[in-house]
């Protein structure tokens, strides 16, 4: 679980309180989306959600803290999507593998595309965001390079699951954009699992000399 962000309010206990919060950033994303994170002041998302500023502020110091929890909600549905996806490829060839994993990545952030572009944007004035993908999603990586090479180097393994996290957030990040249609989307991340499958297999090779 990742730590509490800084300002953040507890988390309510109560359903109805919990609904509330839930509310609350459901209509800070629509409008981060529809109209950025900086042309969005509280007091707009508290008009659009049809509540008080004193109640948004009762859950979110401010913010900052509504894009930190609004981060953390997608981190744990591509993390959960990415453990799904995982099921079943077992015997799956490398390419078949990796392809799967983008693709329902890929999936998430479509979904929240708007959402996404306004995170994007606003990485660089709330010195979070997108970035953090990389360490959530490092564990999970390793396995499947573990799964596709067998047991090896330890090190080597960081190294290349850091290169292929890096490597294939890039490419579903920039598939995802509202710009891409179905098919340049599936084409890209079709590309991109040949060619990040094809290292992968070469690293096999390697390992059977």
């Amino acid at each position: 679980m990742p730590p509490k962000a800084a300002g953040e309010r507890r988390r309510p206990t109560q359903e109805r309180a919990k609904a509330t919060r839930e509310h609350i950033l459901d209509t800070a994303a629509q409008l981060f989306g529809e109209r950025g994170i900086a042309n969005t002041s509280t007091n707009r998302i508290a008009t659009a959600a049809g509540v008080s500023i004193g109640t948004v502020y009762r859950y979110f110091a401010d913010r900052s803290v509504m894009v930190e929890e609004l981060l953390r909600r997608l981190l744990e549905n591509v993390e959960r999507r990415f453990s799904q996806g995982l099921f079943g490829l077992g015997d799956k060839p490398n390419e078949e593998m990796i392809h799967r994993i983008l693709a329902v990545i890929a999936d998430v952030l479509v979904e929240n595309a708007l959402l996404v572009r306004a995170l994007v944007a606003g990485v660089q004035f709330y010195n979070s965001g997108i970035p953090e993908f990389e360490p959530r999603l490092r564990l999970l990586m390793k396995v499947l390079v573990i799964q596709m090479l067998g047991p090896g180097d330890d090190h080597e393994y960081d190294v290349m699951t850091f290169v292929l996290i890096n490597t294939g957030f890039a490419a579903v990040l920039r598939a995802s954009a509202l710009e891409v249609d179905s098919q340049q989307r599936e084409e890209s991340i079709r590309m991109t699992a040949r060619m990040m499958a094809a290292w992968v297999n070469a690293e096999l090779a390697a390992t059977k000399k």
